[in-house]
């Protein structure tokens, strides 16, 4: 039988440190994640959900906060740090000469606010740039017969020869009856700029170790084209795209009001949350 287009990654590659052994021959693999996007769309809702599996209805503007947490995918230990970083309009300067380095870049919008996709071109063109920057770097590194992929040892922005990672995250997913942006749009938006795409709700936890778990695997495949010498950053995302879905929830009723959903959960409605209903199996993994 055909998978499912939206078959959830299987959890027994999302294994929590607590549960495993590390053998000591097996340093775990870093990986830097910088999460960006307007203000107020859940960016440290996500990062907390994942760090500490915690969520909190308040909103307190993030200036800059680092979290490390290690996650074992695919059998494979990995050390992952995040920085959570300001929205805010007059926070951006600092957020372009700071936060560039990292191997990944997760964009998250609010799918509520149509405005807030549209505030992640900001980051987009800076990550772009640095994109560039990063290609210029490994052509320099290959011309000196250094292989790109093993070049890549910086951990500041111009030093690294990495394309980094984009994925755009479509957050509060379990909204739906403020839902402004498609699922199809935010596809759209994600897959013409070269990025992944997910739908996630921090605060019903979907989605959140899927979307890291993806990231993960998207930096571990772009380390090995680049040590392979694949230096073009158009066929990099070409190898690592979104797959096209077939179907995706329509702008209909069924998508704004999800069986079962009564409003966002502030009743006690114990029959949607993670691993719940049909509706909540679609908006696994894309």
């Amino acid at each position: 039988m055909a998978s499912h287009p939206y078959q959830q990654y299987p959890q027994q590659h999302l294994q929590h440190p607590q549960h495993l052994q590390h053998p000591k021959h097996q340093p775990a693999v870093p990986i830097s994640i910088t999460i960006c996007g307007d203000g107020g769309c859940g960016k440290s809702s996500i990062t907390l959900r994942l760090v500490r599996s915690q969520w909190t209805s308040e909103y307190d503007p993030t200036i800059e906060d680092s979290y490390s947490v290690t996650r074992r995918i695919d059998g494979t230990t990995y050390h992952l740090s995040l920085t959570d970083t300001a929205g805010q309009e007059e926070y951006r300067g600092m957020w372009a000469s700071s936060n560039l380095g990292a191997d990944a870049f997760l964009l998250v919008y609010d799918i509520t606010s149509r405005d807030s996709l549209d505030a992640l071109q900001y980051f987009d063109d800076l990550i772009d740039m640095e994109a560039e920057t990063r290609l210029d770097n490994a052509e320099r590194a290959r011309r000196a017969g250094v292989n790109p992929g093993r070049a890549n040892t910086g951990s500041g922005s111009g030093s690294k020869t990495v394309p980094p990672v984009k994925i755009v995250a479509g957050n509060k997913c379990d909204l739906q009856e403020s839902r402004q942006v498609s699922a199809a749009l935010g596809l759209e938006w994600a897959r013409k700029r070269g990025c992944g795409f997910m739908e996630t709700s921090a605060r019903l936890e979907v989605n959140i170790e899927e979307t890291f778990a993806l990231i993960v695997r998207r930096v571990v495949e772009r380390r090995r084209l680049a040590e392979m010498g694949v230096l073009d950053n158009t066929e990099m995302n070409a190898r690592g795209m979104t797959k096209p879905l077939t179907p995706l929830p329509a702008d209909s009723e069924s998508e704004k009001r999800a069986p079962g959903l009564r409003g966002p959960n502030l009743d006690g409605d114990h029959r949607v949350g993670r691993g719940q209903g049909g509706f909540w199996k679609k908006l696994r993994c894309w």
